[in-house]
């Protein structure tokens, strides 16, 4: 997928967003500015993404990932794989109205994976991945599939499984998109280290889902920024923990808790817009429309300004400034200019893409930063 780059927030337009979050504690004197790093933190909602950008640092500034660290990533990514066919074939009668097979000769398959299900140490074998690849070629599994926004499938679901051929041989290397896109469930707080310019960037990568929240606001001391990450492609989706409350919706209510933070009203966001390649194919694909979960999407204009990328859908132009805007609605209605937000459309899997959006960052980081010392 070509991915949509980030051309809202360059300076001039970021500098009309006058927007806003005091830091618990002020950076000592004693610690000198280029000695300090740059602490950006990472929330955001559970599966927005956070993980895969940190992952993009160490591709990009930290030498990437060694052949060993890969190795150890092909039981995640295995384990995608089983999660997501027993996910989808699950869902196929529980859904309403339910999916039956397209080929009922597939059903002792079936059996086999839902017997498989409850397995939490298992043996991957080649009639464990026959069965799935099968399963996924089975046209009853595909529309099931097109239904996943009706219940909570993970997003790396059609990538594995499109690629259960190489998944499955014995001496499978994992690329280095594969370690993007698999999923492991972030739990705690992981920290990630990297020099660029000469400029050292700590990164804290925090959990999403809700009882991971309360063990945030550790990592906000004497952070310079926050980069807030929010999957655009979930306007459609409910969240995990109560199957029944708007992904998107959850994730702006989270930004405003950010936003309005009596502890952050000096500390900027950098709020990554992300997942823009599954928010195009949702919109195209025109099945789930905005307006039927966000009505006032109805009667929303693209702003003048707003730069499409070339050959941009129209409909995808319209999607994506309605999301950003929802989020800067936040930021414009509690700014009193002493912090902002600087928004950017992001795809986190594209490697190149983040590389441009964290270099606009950086310079933009940088200069909080030299703010923050009183420098400039």
């Amino acid at each position: 997928h070509g991915c949509v780059g980030s051309t809202p927030a360059d300076a001039p337009a970021a500098e009309k967003i006058k927007i806003t979050i005091s830091v618990m504690k002020r950076p000592s004197r004693a610690s000198s500015p280029n000695v300090l790093p740059s602490l950006p933190s990472l929330p955001g909602a559970g599966e927005s993404g956070k993980s895969t950008i940190v992952k993009q640092m160490r591709i990009l500034h930290v030498n990437g990932f060694n052949s060993e660290e890969k190795k150890q990533k092909i039981l995640d990514i295995r384990k995608n794989v089983k999660d997501a066919i027993v996910t989808i074939v699950s869902a196929m009668s529980t859904l309403i109205p339910p999916v039956p097979l397209a080929n009922p000769e597939n059903q002792f398959r079936m059996d086999y994976i839902k017997s498989i299900a409850p397995l939490s140490d298992f043996d991957y074998t080649q009639e464990f991945f026959e069965h799935a690849k099968k399963l996924w070629d089975d046209e009853g599994v595909k529309a099931c599939f097109e239904r996943s926004n009706e219940y909570q499938l993970i997003d790396c679901a059609q990538y594995f499984l499109e690629r259960i051929d190489s998944v499955s041989m014995d001496d499978y290397t994992p690329t280095d998109q594969d370690l993007l896109r698999c999923r492991v469930l972030t739990s705690g707080i992981f920290e990630t280290r990297f020099q660029v310019d000469k400029v050292n960037f700590h990164m804290f990568d925090v959990g999403g889902q809700r009882d991971e929240r309360r063990k945030w606001i550790q990592c906000f001391n004497d952070v310079t920024a926050i980069i807030f990450v929010v999957a655009c492609s979930s306007y459609n989706m409910v969240i995990r923990e109560d199957n029944n409350t708007n992904r998107l919706r959850e994730s702006l209510d989270l930004f405003k808790s950010i936003w309005n933070n009596r502890w952050l009203r000096t500390i900027s966001i950098i709020l990554f817009l992300n997942k823009q390649d599954m928010l195009a194919e949702k919109v195209l694909a025109g099945k789930s429309k905005i307006e039927d979960y966000f009505p006032e999407y109805a009667h929303y204009t693209v702003p003048e300004d707003a730069t499409p990328d070339a050959g941009e859908d129209p409909k995808v132009t319209r999607a994506k400034f309605f999301i950003r805007d929802e989020f800067l609605r936040i930021s414009t209605a509690s700014g009193d200019g002493r912090h902002y937000c600087y928004p950017h459309f992001t795809c986190a899997v594209d490697t190149e893409n983040i590389r441009r959006v964290f270099n606009d960052c950086r310079d933009i980081i940088q200069r909080m930063h030299l703010r923050q010392y009183e420098l400039l």
